[in-house]
């Protein structure tokens, strides 16, 4: 699954450890066959050991892969939530998984919505094996009547009592004795609403060609709402064949997984049963029902791909289309796997929570994620879409052929296609620079949010289905992506494939835990995946590598003392004794394309010799930003890039990488925010695009920080000065033979020009703008962001009517998504509550609201506003939204504040505001403005006289 945008950032759930049962949750009489001293040595830790945190301590008692992946069968799961230290955590209740007394083999599955009255009717026969005899059977079903249930076998059983429980969202069948061994049907009637929540089966609003509004039904089961559209075993590791019908009004599309193998017209609807689906999870079984245009064509390797649109709009499906035909040959001869479906679907959809799906051979957009329109797409989301469609993609070999044992290895399936996706598109689109992207787009948010004592380690237990959505965030994609990127450059492509071959060959249609990576890894590159790997799967946290000279007394080189210690975004020492194996690579100025040392750090401290160094000369820590690690310079190292930095001999990755890390020393508390800024000078001449991005981030964080200061108008024109040079480089206007990169820098000074009231920009702005509204001359697309929030900045109320008749008058998601996040600009309160009061409305999908509502909390007025706007409306938006769009809201509507007295309002308002699911979010939100609040005590003075 990709999400719609920055993922969010959460923290990882902590648990009792029940003494019965090992650390893989599993009996322990069942575990570690092979290694019963450990066995017991763990038994003895969990007896004394009750409450221990999730962290590294837990996963300490065993680093080796076997310890796992000996645990073999999986009965129960008991888990529940405890008070951590970092931030306050209510009791959860504990949580078992499905019994396994019973197992799903193959489901007849038939649905017959109504689109209408918004409900359906199903009925389920599900092959099942019944391993021990249990006089109850038990599965998953939320929301949904149950009308008649029977068990046939040797004869037909009918249940004594059905039981539906919400509250752990299961069906229980009860039988007046016990049931033996052997193969049954289970067979369900039931009936369940088409619901609004975007989870299940749900509808989806959209205007179709004859201008009436109506509804499309669309499934979303990840990861745990197939339970919402039909009764079954919704865990990943039960999988089981299936036989899907739909019985639909004859003038609506019906898709599903598989292609068509039959279809039989009944009235005025048709019947259309569906192929058999090789085995896979319950949670990537899909359904659309609505009307479709499509494009088709066939990959090189013979699979048909169609692309699905909404009516009228298939030319906007083309660009999709032509990456997926590409896509899948390529997956094929890396992986050394062909596609094992005939068919593969990508289809936009209005109504959509996420960014996309993986359903095998069904895969689900939002039209933000899939359609181009040639006028009116920009540049950075034709890239976006790129990377969408080939994650998506990546997910049919890696999470669907072999899917994770249990959530808590949801990593695997997010992590490694987050990594892939760049793979791919690199190998498309050479000249979108992909790899250096990565580093802004997913290595430096995974390490800022890594960084707080409320992050969670990779892998994290998950019990609850409530916790699941709670690790779809910037470490399962982001760290978990980075982290692999540096496993392939630590053991080389060339071993990197074999070892995914291997991988995906041993366990193709079955379940997997992190450790069969690691072993196939190891296997196929002979170094220690494992041993290495495990130290950043399983510990929270990364290190800081900090870096010395040491005299060497020939003058041929240096001698490095490199030490580790855990980085903590408050610059305190950890409370733990952490270790990594962190893989070392060193460049210097001699050929700063070319690593001269490589090597592993195992300890606490070592030295290392890099040869042919002078006295002058740079030595680089991490050429290439690829180990996932801080680097601590002495100022006297420092001092010897600024050179490097200005006449670029530097190479662009390691220019962003090092500001990047100074910026994290200075908001560890390590050094001044002065340092960063006088760096920052030094990079006046800059034209890359990539290292602008982080430029621009860090320019952006320091804004924010300042808002909360009387000296915002100084720093305005520091930013300005900075932005001079490229600003008259690039232009308003696209050169001859410009670069994609070079699109995408104008897109990116123009929008940070939009919020500095720049008088040549607000005038170009205007211009351009009324020509653009008057239909004159439209707009570049990937102009129109800075070009809007620069004249509502700089206007009123007129231009904000002007801007919402735009909105009303596209039927283009992107351009409305656009407009909508751009009103947030505004700087007159009014307004602003105008803004809020829209997001609300019905002129605003409920997946975009958040977005929008966000916006206006990015200024210092807007901040305030958002936060009591949410307050006063916490019953209504707690009811409209859930999951990963309720804790985006919250993050990004608090993380912003600096003082005591809103950290003390955030952490009491949601003490006394439940929403499960939001309780980690809420953590690292009173954390960050616990930072916000030490950096701005700490160095507001300093900045200020500085830029005055």
């Amino acid at each position: 699954m990709k999400r719609a945008f920055a993922a969010v950032a959460r923290t990882g759930p902590h648990r009792r450890v029940n003494k019965n049962w090992c650390i893989n949750e599993v009996p322990l009489e069942q575990c570690c066959k092979r290694r019963p001293a450990l066995r017991d040595s763990v038994r003895l830790r969990l007896v004394h050991s009750v409450a221990v945190s999730v962290g590294r301590r837990l996963h300490s008692w065993c680093r080796s892969s076997d310890f796992s992946s000996c645990c073999s069968i999986r009965d129960r799961r008991y888990y529940s939530v405890i008070e951590v230290t970092a931030g306050k955590m209510p009791e959860g209740k504990p949580f078992e998984r499905l019994p396994g007394t019973v197992r799903p083999k193959h489901y007849r599955l038939s649905l017959v919505p109504d689109l209408k009255s918004l409900t359906f009717q199903g009925e389920v026969s599900i092959k099942i094996e019944v391993v021990k005899p249990t006089a109850e059977i038990v599965l998953n079903a939320l929301d949904l009547t149950i009308d008649s249930a029977a068990l046939d076998g040797d004869k037909k059983l009918t249940p004594s009592q059905i039981k539906l429980s919400a509250e752990d969202e299961t069906a229980t069948f009860k039988f007046d004795g016990d049931v033996s061994p052997g193969p049954y049907s289970l067979d369900i009637a039931f009936k369940g609403e088409i619901n609004d929540k975007m989870k299940g089966l749900y509808r989806s609003k959209y205007v179709n060609e004859k201008g009436e509004e109506t509804y499309a039904a669309v499934t979303q089961f990840e990861s745990t709402d197939a339970r919402r559209c039909f009764p079954c075993w919704d865990e990943p590791a039960l999988k089981a064949t299936f036989d899907i019908s739909l019985t639909v009004p004859k003038d609506l599309v019906a898709l599903s997984n598989m292609p068509v193998k039959a279809s039989e017209a009944l009235g005025d609807v048709i019947r259309y049963n569906f192929e058999k689906t090789p085995i896979m999870s319950t949670y990537l079984v899909a359904a659309v029902i609505g009307e479709y245009d499509y494009v088709e064509d066939k990959s090189s390797d013979g699979v048909l791909v169609r692309v699905y649109t909404p009516k009228g709009k298939k030319e906007q499906g083309k660009f999709a289309l032509e990456v997926a035909t590409k896509v899948l040959p390529y997956y094929k001869e890396y992986f050394d796997i062909a596609y094992p479906l005939p068919k593969i679907d990508l289809i936009a959809i209005a109504d959509f929570s996420a960014g996309a799906m993986e359903n095998w051979g069904l895969v689900t957009y939002r039209e933000t994620c899939l359609l181009v329109d040639p006028q009116n797409t920009s540049a950075v989301s034709k890239q976006w879409i790129a990377l969408v469609v080939g994650h998506e993609l990546a997910h049919q070999w890696f999470g669907n052929l072999v899917t994770m044992e249990w959530w808590t290895h949801l990593w695997l399936n997010e992590g490694y296609a987050s990594f892939v996706e760049f793979l791919c598109v690199n190998y498309l689109f050479p000249e979108y620079d992909i790899w250096t992207q990565f580093v802004n787009d997913s290595y430096i948010k995974a390490l800022e949010l890594d960084s707080l004592k409320n992050s969670h380690p990779i892998e994290v237990p998950v019990g609850n289905p409530s916790e699941i959505d709670e690790i779809f965030d910037d470490i399962s994609y982001n760290k978990g992506a980075s982290v692999i990127r540096m496993l392939h450059h630590y053991i080389g492509d060339e071993d990197f494939r074999k070892g995914m071959h291997l991988y995906l060959t041993r366990h193709q249609y079955k379940n997997t835990f992190t450790e069969d990576l690691w072993a196939a890894l190891e296997e196929a590159s002979n170094k220690p995946v494992g041993d290495v790997m495990s130290t950043w799967t399983k510990q929270m946290g990364f290190p800081v590598v900090k870096v010395t000279t040491k005299a060497t007394g020939n003058g041929e080189g240096v001698t490095l003392v490199l030490s580790q210690n855990k980085f903590t975004a408050d610059g305190s020492k950890p409370t733990e004794n952490y270790l990594w194996m962190i893989p070392i690579s060193i460049s210097t100025s001699k050929n700063p394309a070319k690593e001269v040392v490589s090597t592993v750090l195992k300890t606490p401290c070592a030295e290392v010799f890099v040869p042919d160094v002078g006295p002058s000369d740079w030595v680089k820590i991490n050429p290439g930003t690829i180990g996932f690690y801080r680097t601590q310079y002495t100022p006297e190292m420092l001092e010897k890039f600024i050179p490097a930095i200005q006449n670029k001999t530097l190479p662009p990755l390691d220019r962003l990488g090092l500001l990047d890390d100074l910026f994290a020393m200075v908001k560890a508390g390590h050094t001044s925010t002065v340092e960063v800024l006088k760096l920052l000078k030094a990079f006046e001449d800059e034209t890359d695009y990539n290292v602008w991005s982080s430029i621009g981030n860090i320019l952006v964080r320091i804004g924010q920080l300042l808002g909360h200061t009387d000296c915002d108008k100084d720093y305005s024109k520091f930013q300005k000065q900075i932005l001079r040079k490229v600003y008259k480089k690039l232009g308003w206007n696209q050169s001859p033979g410009e670069t994609h990169l070079d699109t995408l820098l104008r897109g990116l000074v123009l929008g940070r020009l939009a919020w500095l009231d720049d008088e040549d920009t607000i005038k170009e702005a205007a211009n351009r703008f009324e020509a653009h509204v008057k239909s004159d001359q439209i707009l570049p697309a990937d102009l129109r962001s800075a070009c809007y929030k620069t004249v509502l900045r700089a206007g009123g109320k007129k231009e904000y009517d002007t801007l919402l008749q735009l909105y009303r008058s596209t039927d283009l998601h992107e351009e409305k998504d656009r407009i909508s996040r751009s009103l947030g600009a505004a700087k007159d309160p009014e307004l602003l509550r105008k803004v809020l009061d829209f997001a609300m409305s019905d002129e605003v999908r409920s997946q975009d609201t958040v977005f929008v509502i966000i916006s206006v909390a990015l200024t210092p007025v807007g901040r305030e506003l958002a936060w009591q706007f949410f307050k006063d409306n916490w019953s209504k938006i707690v009811e409209r939204f859930s999951g990963y769009l309720l804790t985006r809201l919250v993050k990004y509507l608090t993380e912003n504040f600096a003082s005591e007295k809103m950290s003390t309002e955030v952490e009491a308002f949601f003490r006394e505001h439940k929403s499960p699911g939001t309780e980690r979010t809420v953590q690292q939100a009173v954390e960050t403005i616990q930072l916000n609040t030490a950096w701005l005590k700490r160095d507001s003075a300093a900045i200020k006289l500085y830029l005055s």
